[in-house]
């Protein structure tokens, strides 16, 4: 099987896989052969084939379910990369309104029919990401947001979550690979894993600023062992103006980051001569809490599973036009939907 041909239905039954021996997350070959499709659009397929009917013209729109910020349009892209389509789309990182089209294809069904499935899938999982992203960001105002949400996720799809929160607003991702696709580098200190181990929060942030290059923040945790305004002082008297910023993670085991817990720590940092350090706060963080925590003197904000648990905004796909005529199901409007805002893309 060539690598742009799709799947049959009599592939399917052909097809050795091991679940052994593998991820379970598909691998580029199989979505674009048509293994993450509905079977009933393989079936379509076939059986348009089997009446000589597979090359018909025809136009397909997806529009959105809601209001958003429109992701996924780079892998849709590639995804269709191979096939002879006329395609116009919502650039990445726009905001998208519900009902409007976000990408209209022009072409033979049987070139990208078995994709409706993994289009939608592309648009509705990145949109929903890069929408909660761009909340926790309007948020935040000026101050930092950055997406630790990748451990929310199975690791497949982590990278596309991450990516396109960036998208959506966010300022860095801590997930390696989403942030390389992104061209960028990947942002994050250390864990509490390594402060348990050394044993103490101090000893660990003198060894972390000799061990990263100079020019490196020197970020550090400050409530892993003792009360974290006591931590944070023993960490800037240790590192002094070489400490950029201290994080507050409290456990919800212990109610969490609270703004009196920030305007507390803000305050003796201050009245020490630490006006300098900066306060990150990370741990169940979401637009809310970011205004809250914000206005008590939070400087930036890790924030994970609300992104990455951000429910997907659905799309769908209809076709309006047949060899060149206005033509849909009933409950749709037949013919092109205007909207201006899409740009050529092939």
């Amino acid at each position: 099987m060539k690598l742009n041909d799709f799947i049959t239905l009599n592939d399917i039954g052909q097809i050795d896989i091991d679940s052994n021996q593998r991820f379970f997350s598909a691998t580029e070959s199989e979505i674009e052969k048509g293994l993450t499709s509905d079977i009933y659009f393989v079936r379509s397929r076939d059986l348009l084939v089997s009446m000589g009917l597979a090359d018909t013209l025809v136009t397909a729109e997806i529009f959105s379910s809601g209001d958003g910020i429109m992701a996924g349009l780079k892998e849709a892209l590639y995804l269709l990369r191979s096939r002879e389509l006329e395609i116009w789309a919502l650039p990445e990182g726009e905001p998208m309104k519900s009902k409007e089209v976000v990408m209209r294809i022009k072409g033979r069904y049987g070139d990208f029919g078995v994709y409706e499935t993994p289009l939608l899938g592309i648009f509705a999982s990145s949109s929903g990401w890069a929408t909660a992203a761009h909340s926790c960001k309007t948020a935040a105002g000026d101050r930092m947001v950055v997406c630790y949400g990748a451990r929310h996720l199975h690791p497949a799809v982590a990278p596309v979550m991450e990516r396109a929160a960036v998208i959506g607003g966010a300022d860095a991702c801590s997930c390696i690979l989403g942030a390389l696709l992104l061209g960028r580098l990947p942002l994050g200190t250390i864990p509490h894993a390594a402060f348990l181990i050394v044993g103490d929060t101090v000893e660990l942030a003198k060894a972390y600023d000799r061990f990263i290059p100079k020019d490196a923040p020197r970020i550090i945790l400050v409530d892993t062992f003792k009360d974290e305004t006591e931590e944070a002082l023993r960490v800037a008297d240790a590192l002094g103006r070489q400490l950029s910023g201290i994080r507050l993670d409290t456990p919800s085991e212990r109610g969490g980051v609270t703004p009196n817990l920030v305007r507390e720590t803000r305050a003796r940092l201050d009245q020490n001569g630490y006006q300098h350090v900066q306060i990150i706060v990370s741990g169940g963080v979401n637009p809310e809490r970011i205004i809250e925590l914000a206005e008590a003197g939070t400087d930036a904000f890790g924030v994970g599973s609300y992104i990455a648990r951000a429910p997907a905004i659905d799309m769908t796909m209809d076709i309006k036009e047949v060899r060149g005529k206005a033509l849909a199901k009933r409950g749709r409007i037949p013919g092109i939907t205007e909207n201006k805002r899409l740009l050529k893309m092939s």
